[in-house]
């Protein structure tokens, strides 16, 4: 079975499948019912340190 990323913030559709969210944070202004979501998986998304160093710095994408 194929993985499929979609951001949390577009709309769930029928096609989707199993929903998970790996993130640390829950999305700002979702509720977790608009979300559709069946399991938050926070252990495995990258720690709060990580998220700071990386800071969406696109050079850092390949060490990151």
């Amino acid at each position: 079975m194929p993985i499929k990323i979609k951001r949390v913030y577009a709309p769930a559709s029928p096609g989707d499948g199993l929903r998970v969210l790996v993130d640390r944070l829950w999305p700002r202004g979702m509720t977790k019912k608009a979300a559709k979501v069946d399991l938050w998986v926070k252990d495995i998304a990258p720690s709060h340190a990580l998220r700071t160093w990386y800071a969406h710095d696109p050079k850092r994408w390949l060490e990151f």
